[in-house]
């Protein structure tokens, strides 16, 4: 008889719709970060000294995928701070806020 591994996800306690909600919060700061990060970098490209002798299509592409990745990685350890930014101003008082925003704008 064999008894198969109990995974992490049925072990562990459901969290709580607000832990859920925090956590959606986060990574959209996170990701929205990373997105303004990513323009900062090309940006900070484009304003180059000049054009690339050996530049192709192909070197611009991996070059926007390496800022992509390194933007992201910035993002996750929150190297600006605006992640933390936006989730304190849109923390509990501000999801309430937001919320109520919505839907007084959706007419509910």
């Amino acid at each position: 008889m064999t008894i198969g591994a109990v995974s992490s996800a049925a072990a562990a306690p459901s969290a709580s719709p607000a832990d859920a909600e925090k956590q959606k919060l986060r990574d959209v700061a996170k990701q929205f970060e990373a997105v303004f990060l990513r323009q900062m970098i090309g940006s900070m490209r484009s304003a180059g000294l000049g054009d690339d002798i050996l530049g192709s299509s192909a070197t611009d592409q991996f070059r926007d995928m390496s800022d992509a990745r390194t933007a992201e990685s910035m993002a996750e350890k929150g190297v600006l701070g605006i992640a933390e930014m936006l989730i304190g101003q849109f923390g509990a008082s501000g999801t309430a806020a937001v919320r109520a925003t919505v839907e007084r704008k959706e007419g509910k």
